[in-house]
């Protein structure tokens, strides 16, 4: 698993509000510490449903590769994941220039700007 890739994860089950179903997510975390083998991987999960007072913040992904559906990085929902959760991947991973919008909402969302 690498920053910027895109795999399957399984974010069952929610609670509350929180985003679930077995779906795509991206993977955050630095490729210098996932090198060291944590058990868990920091992602940013990725929907299809699109709801308008969040585009500001989320950030969209056309369909590419092995994701066949265009859809939107739920940025306001990241999530650290035990590594058995994950399925198969990559499916596709985000140029620079996506990232990069990924990384400013990001930190919009935790106020770092």
């Amino acid at each position: 698993m690498k920053r910027g890739e895109i795999w399957v994860a399984d974010l069952n089950p929610p609670r509350g509000r929180e985003i679930g179903k077995v779906r795509p997510a991206l993977i955050m975390q630095s490729d210098d510490f996932s090198a060291i083998g944590p058990p868990m991987v920091i992602i940013l999960p990725l929907t299809t449903k699109v709801y308008p007072r969040f585009t500001t913040w989320r950030v969209s992904v056309p369909a590419r590769s092995r994701l066949l559906k265009g859809c939107q990085v739920v940025v306001d929902q990241p999530r650290a994941l035990d590594r058995k959760r994950f399925g198969e991947g990559p499916l596709a991973e985000l140029a620079g220039a996506e990232m990069d919008s990924v990384e400013r909402s990001l930190k919009a969302i935790l106020g770092m700007l």
